[in-house]
């Protein structure tokens, strides 16, 4: 299983750091491999993911809020009925402090063996670098849109 987990702060208030983040579809652009995250049948707690992955090819599941507190935290897993082979979720956790928010996002990911497996192990290499440039390319977009509000 790989995982990873980042933390920082960010000069954003928590509540708008975690409306940002609650309906998953904004990962796209901060994670370079997540090409979508869309709601799934109307329900804002499930979305389907799409994901790049190594020669072209994408991988693709469901997943489903499985733990969530108005700005403090949200978490997600796949479900087990998606087609992926690939089990993965996330949390993340925001820490109001008086003018910034401590961000930390845990995400991990079990891959099986084969062919699946070798395309969810390059998909998923060095997971610790990709969260760390996810959460800096977060910080960048909530600095900037709170200096201009």
């Amino acid at each position: 299983m790989a995982t990873a987990t980042h933390y920082l702060e960010v000069n954003a208030p928590a509540a708008q750091c975690y409306q940002w983040w609650r309906p998953l579809t904004h990962l796209p652009q901060i994670m370079d491999d997540v090409q979508s995250v869309e709601p799934r049948s109307g329900d804002a707690d499930v979305t389907h993911w799409v994901v790049d992955g190594p020669l072209g090819k994408t991988i693709e599941w469901d997943a489903k809020i499985i733990d969530e507190e108005t700005d403090r935290k949200i978490a997600w897993k796949s479900l087990e009925e998606s087609d992926n082979h690939v089990e993965t979720g996330g949390a993340v956790r925001f820490d109001p402090h008086r003018d910034s928010t401590g961000v930390e996002v845990s995400l991990h990911v079990q891959t099986p063996g084969g062919a699946v497996g070798d395309l969810g192990a390059k998909l998923f290499a060095d997971p610790q670098k990709k969260i760390e440039k996810a959460l800096e390319e977060f910080k960048s977009l909530m600095e900037s849109s709170t200096q201009r509000a």
